[in-house]
Order: structure tokens, then C-alpha cells, then sequence
């Protein structure tokens, strides 16, 4: 950890504006809230949050993370259980847990993923205190476990990812995404971690809109 983190801005200050922006960003994305939720229900069938697996989050906790359903209901049980999706789960292990193009995600789920609206239900992982607006990506258990077995060199990088909680955005994210593989992105997030500091996370924080925007890196 640097030492701007252990001392100007220490995790008391990083809590504190959290909090502050956790709660204002969430008013002010109520409307987009609101529509989005009401999108959802009436053109896929399924509840409005996604039921996706726990992710690990700081010294390896887990939690479960809010995020609006932008795949077809039960897509992530179907993906490992149902035979028609065989290849397609292969196909998501080679390509460090992302997929290009997914059949499972509905029309209005695939509007949403690319500017970021699926992630909005997040600031209430920040309020509860398993996440914090900027930080590394908040992982699946299964990813962790895989992608170290195929890049055995990032488990340094894992280490160090988990001692912080896992972003909303993150360095990776304004990075280009999904259009990086897990190795590289692994190493985003520990480097992020080792230069933590109040005027990285306000960069990315004002950096984070345009990407939503503009959907670069998405699928």
C-alpha cells in the first residue's frame, strides 16, 4: 500500500467519500433507475436484479452484488447446466470469464450493459460497505480460481487485489474494459492498488462518464 493511502488519504477519508457519493449518485440516478427496472419487467420475464453468483470481495469476503438483470432469467445456472450452452461455457473459460457475443442477453440487457446501467444497483454494495465507488473488479470465486490456473504468475496480483473491496469503476474499466483479458486485467487492479490515492480515484471518477457514454470496451 502507498503511503498516500496510509496517511493523507487513509481508508477513513476513502469510507467517508464513498458514502457521500454512493448516496448522491444513487439520487441522481434514480430516474435511470426507475426506467431501466421498469424496461426490464416488461420485456424479458424474470425479476429486475440479476441472480448472479457470490464475488469476493476485500481479504477474500464474499458478498452478493446488486446488479440489474440484463441476461435471459436463471442465464448463469443455464450457462454451466444446460446442455446447449456446452459451448459457450467453454467458450467463456478461454476468454477470461467475458463473452463477445452471449445469445443469453435480452435487447434491452444489451443497451444497458454497454453504458453501464446494469452497474447503477451498486451504490447500494457501496452503502452497505462491500464495495467503494473506485476500485479493482469485483470478482467471481470460479474466475479467480480458473484464470490463476491458466496465468499461474497473477496469483501476486490476486493477493494484492483482495486486501482493498472492489469498485464500482475501477482503472481497468477506463482501460478499455472488456477488451482486456484477465492476466492484464489483474495487473490494472494491483497496480491500481499499489498507487492508490484521493487524485487517482477522482481521475477515474471523472474519467468513468465518458465510458458509459460512449459504451467503449462493452459487450
Amino acid at each position: 500500500m502507498n503511503i498516500l493511502f496510509g496517511s493523507g488519504y487513509d481508508r477513513t477519508l476513502k469510507r467517508i467519500l464513498d458514502l457521500i457519493l454512493a448516496f448522491v449518485l444513487f439520487i441522481a440516478f434514480l430516474p435511470i433507475f426507475a426506467a431501466t427496472a421498469i424496461a426490464i419487467k416488461l420485456t424479458s420475464p424474470g425479476p429486475i436484479f440479476a441472480d448472479v453468483p457470490e464475488r469476493v470481495g476485500q481479504n477474500g469476503r464474499r458478498f452478493k452484488i446488486y446488479k440489474f438483470r440484463s441476461m435471459i432469467d436463471n442465464a448463469h445456472q443455464l450457462l454451466h447446466t444446460d446442455p446447449q450452452f456446452a459451448e459457450l461455457y467453454k467458450e467463456y473459460k478461454q476468454s477470461s470469464y467475458k463473452l463477445v457475443h452471449d445469445p443469453r442477453i435480452t435487447p434491452v440487457g444489451k443497451f444497458i450493459r454497454k453504458h453501464s446501467f446494469d452497474e447503477i444497483p451498486q451504490f447500494l454494495n457501496v452503502l452497505t460497505g462491500d464495495m467503494s465507488v473506485v476500485g479493482p473488479r469485483a470478482y467471481y470465486i470460479d474466475e479467480l480460481n480458473e484464470q490463476q490456473k491458466k496465468y499461474p504468475h497473477t496469483k501476486q496480483f490476486v493477493n494484492k487485489v483482495l486486501s482493498v473491496k472492489p469498485g464500482i469503476t475501477g482503472l481497468w474499466q477506463v482501460s478499455g474494459r472488456s477488451e482486456i483479458n484477465f492476466d492484464k486485467r489483474i495487473a490494472l487492479d494491483a497496480y491500481y492498488v499499489d498507487t492508490i490515492s484521493l487524485w487517482n480515484d477522482l481521475k477515474i471518477i471523472f474519467k468513468t462518464p465518458w465510458i458509459m457514454v460512449t459504451g467503449k470496451g462493452a459487450v
